[in-house]
């Protein structure tokens, strides 16, 4: 019996010092807010291949990120060994819309190697179309998307914030204003949505005197973005459940403690187009910063129309920012997520056509967004005339989030889409930031490395034409053909290649 006690003693003594460990080790917020029960997600998620393939789901099953899609993220950013092995398990034959990157057979030998930090920077300059004081080239085609203080918590967009310095991609402040973790080097793009969080009156309508006030206050912020609507929930505005409005925040955006923040549907600072516009001039002559939009498409009239009034006028915004109706969102009704807005790859293409049938796609910048936060993905949506891609689900992915789809209730277990003190704490922004990075810069990396691949050495270089698209019946459709894309649509001009070609010659460890 001694015996016997004193191995109890002694688990008792070890289960003791493993939960003393996982709650002061900064690494793991699961296993920070739930000392050895977390341990067992770790175990079931080594065999969890496994299991799947005999019980529950394939990797390529589970929604709205797939198993393969969440490996990649996770492995990338903590730089681990994020390769597949035994080749594709995807039927790609029978498997309809399935994405195919057609390679050169022969790829230059001359293509300049990337620098240590994968950097490709935006192919256009923002501004550059309306001349704006403060236009600028963006140093990174992949940059954050708009994520709120409040929607995240305040330890996920520190990370974030610190992730987007180390890697040097945009940082997005989403609709919930501007918080002081937010105030990262490598830049900030200021959303204003309907709240108009952070620049509102006790009215809560927009004032001018405030928005320059955060400006001025904020030299970190290099473009504006007036939110119209997210792929999430289009047509309805945000919700912020009372439960994750604390002091901060309520003293952030200007809104009570204790009962939901809803946004409205519509702009109470414009009506229609034309006072879009007059709105969009009125930001941009008050700070000469870039100013753009950000919507989700539903019908087709209002962009013909608004590329009308950018080609007869002196207005137009600087750049175009389409999230498709397959976005995230924190909270949102299940009508709005899943039936409403359409999906990327057939909104893009919508609007991309009334611009560019007017000669405006080359001085407008292009912004996509909704599940592009892979290289394949991302690289298909430069093709189709995106000059750059934001991401958010996939970098909360990158710093922790394990598709929980708790992000409405307060309860997120990792601490990320939480205002819960408790569960935050497990959260450590210098770990997670260092992860952001990571998965950045590999993302970009593989995007480089399929350019390459065609024998290109810039994303803007990729055509639509070099990928296909193949349906249930072994036939292959090209996006241009699918989408009425004209030949020279989607790629830059001459001068403008040979611009871009210089660029990455510049950037390289060795030009050539």
């Amino acid at each position: 019996m001694t015996t016997f006690w004193w191995v109890m003693g002694g688990c008792g003594l070890f289960i003791v010092i493993i939960v003393i460990y996982d709650l002061i080790q900064t690494k793991h917020a699961i296993l920070r807010n739930f000392p050895i029960i977390g341990h067992l997600r770790y175990i079931l998620e080594a065999i969890g291949p496994e299991l799947r393939q005999y019980i529950v789901t394939n990797n390529d099953e589970e929604r709205p990120f797939s198993r393969d899609q969440r490996r990649w993220v996770y492995a990338s950013s903590k730089k681990q060994n994020n390769y597949f092995g035994f080749g594709t398990d995807n039927d790609l034959e029978i498997s309809p819309n399935y994405l195919i990157l057609k390679h050169q057979t022969l790829p230059p030998p001359d293509l300049p190697s990337p620098n240590s930090n994968y950097d490709i920077p935006c192919a256009k300059i923002l501004g550059n179309h309306r001349k704006r004081d403060k236009a600028f080239r963006p140093t990174s085609i992949i940059n954050l998307s708009g994520m709120s203080y409040g929607s995240l918590s305040s330890a996920a967009v520190s990370a974030l914030s610190q992730g987007s310095e180390i890697c040097n991609c945009l940082y997005h402040s989403g609709e919930g204003g501007i918080a002081p973790f937010m105030k990262t080097g490598a830049g900030i793009i200021w959303q204003i949505g309907t709240g108009y969080y952070g620049c509102r009156d006790e009215n809560g309508a927009f004032s001018l005197d405030r928005f320059n006030e955060v400006v001025q206050e904020t030299p970190q912020i290099k473009a504006i973005e007036i939110k119209l609507s997210q792929g999430g929930k289009p047509g309805l505005g945000g919700i912020l459940p009372a439960a994750k409005i604390t002091k901060e925040i309520s003293q952030i955006r200007g809104i009570p403690q204790g009962k939901d923040c809803r946004s409205p549907a519509f702009h109470s600072a414009f009506s229609g187009l034309d006072g879009l516009l007059d709105f969009v001039e009125l930001l941009a002559g008050e700070t000469g910063l870039p100013v753009g939009i950000k919507a989700c498409v539903g019908e087709e009239k209002s962009w013909d129309e608004l590329a009308r009034l950018m080609e007869s006028g002196g207005r137009g915004v600087d750049f175009v920012a389409i999230d498709g109706g397959e976005g995230g969102t924190g909270a949102g009704p299940l009508a709005f997520t899943d039936h409403v807005g359409l999906p990327f790859k057939v909104g893009f293409p919508r609007v991309y056509k009334a611009f560019a049938k007017r000669g405006l796609h080359e001085k407008v910048v292009f912004i996509g967004s909704g599940k592009l936060g892979f290289p394949e993905t991302a690289l298909l949506s430069i093709a189709m005339g995106c000059d750059m891609v934001h991401i958010a689900r996939e970098a909360m992915l990158a710093i922790g989030c394990i598709q929980a789809q708790r992000c409405h209730t307060g309860h997120c277990p990792t601490g990320v889409a939480t205002q819960n003190s408790w569960l935050v704490r497990g959260l450590s922004p210098g770990h997670k930031a260092a992860r952001f990075a990571n998965y950045v810069t590999i993302l970009r990396k593989e995007m480089l490395q399929l350019t390459h691949a065609c024998g290109e050495s810039h994303p803007s270089l990729i055509s639509s034409d070099h990928f296909e698209i193949l349906d249930e019946f072994y036939k292959g459709h090209t996006p241009t053909e699918l989408f009425g894309y004209e030949p020279s649509w989607g790629v830059p001009s001459e001068p403008d290649r040979q611009e871009i070609k210089k660029i990455m010659v510049s950037l390289s460890h060795n030009p050539m």
